[in-house]
């Protein structure tokens, strides 16, 4: 019986430890490649931003990056 309870306490750590703050998986937004790149830089673009990677963030993952100064239309 304690084993459960360590196995399902330790799926439960795992399971919030790979979620960001937005709760969606850092895997979910997919890779940071050319194409995916683009088209976020793009719309940023359209907003009037810059698209970067955010503090401390990965470069391989499309979702450590943010768009900065960008105007709501």
């Amino acid at each position: 019986m304690r084993r459960i309870a360590i196995i399902v306490g330790a799926a439960v750590l795992l399971a919030a430890c790979a979620s960001g703050p937005e709760g969606n998986a850092w895997y979910q937004q997919g890779d940071a490649n050319y194409d995916a790149l683009k088209a976020a830089h793009d719309a940023c673009a359209a907003k009037g931003g810059t698209y970067q990677v955010k503090q401390g963030g990965d470069p391989t993952h499309l979702g450590d990056y943010e768009c900065v100064g960008a105007k709501s239309k």
